[in-house]
């Protein structure tokens, strides 16, 4: 099959690209906590890479253009790869439970692609909180003992270990606090009537509920849950 002579050029100009375009096999991994400050290390890329050090600056390493470059920079004089600037893990990953970061390095002569990828590790930087700062239940004093009622769930933006892991409510005689947890970012609370209600003798009951997460040390939000004491017939007409 004979060739035209623009595709035999276009041909050996692949060729001489590709030989040139070498992509690195396999990936370096590396990790740093959200919130690090700038300037902080991630890892020693000239070493991890097996690239001379005093030949780095000569061929021109750097990170290619991207939108995870604002985040890192690499010092030539030692072929440290650093912090550049302050990554929140929320911002950027939500609550997944792993977020990264992919970066792609050359240097010239030869020309060579680096693929690296950090993991930005959660921090403990976030409160508990509840969508309201107070909650009303009307429950009525005919309820009987052991009956559950549903509380609010807090919300934590923090996965992991540093999410909402348990609930405390404050001392009191009528009601006791049930958690349960179905995942390791899912935890929720019951209030469970311990002694019956009396309206007559107390119409409404004011209770906190705490929220703490699981981070050393944990932090914690709290909500007021209000019970609006509800009557029932069961007092008769006294003369």
């Amino acid at each position: 099959m004979k060739m035209s002579k623009h595709g035999f050029k276009w041909w050996m100009y692949f060729i001489a690209t590709f030989s040139i375009w070498n992509i690195t096999d396999g990936q370096i991994v590396y990790s740093v906590s959200e919130e690090a400050d700038p300037g902080t290390t991630v890892g020693n890329i000239a070493k991890d890479l097996n690239l001379n050090l005093q030949e780095l600056e000569h061929r021109g390493f750097q990170i290619v253009s991207g939108p995870n470059k604002r985040y890192f920079s690499v010092n030539l004089k030692s072929g440290v790869l650093l912090v550049k600037e302050r990554i929140d893990r929320e911002q950027l990953c939500g609550r997944s439970s792993k977020c990264s970061l992919e970066l792609e390095a050359i240097i010239n002569s030869p020309l060579n692609m680096y693929r690296l990828e950090v993991n930005i590790l959660d921090i403990n930087d976030n409160i508990p909180n509840f969508k309201s700062p107070k909650t009303e239940l009307n429950i009525a004093e005919s309820a009987f003992p052991g009956e559950r009622f549903t509380l609010p769930s807090a919300f934590d933006a923090d996965v992991g270990s540093n999410s909402v892991k348990s609930y405390k409510l404050s001392p009191n005689e009528h009601f006791s606090l049930d958690v349960q947890s179905s995942g390791e970012q899912s935890v929720s609370a019951e209030l469970v009537l311990q002694k019956a209600l009396d309206r007559e003798k107390q119409h409404v009951i004011q209770l906190t509920l705490t929220a703490v997460d699981g981070g050393k040390p944990p932090k914690s939000g709290t909500s007021q849950i209000i019970i609006n004491v509800e009557d029932a017939n069961d007092n008769i007409p006294v003369f």
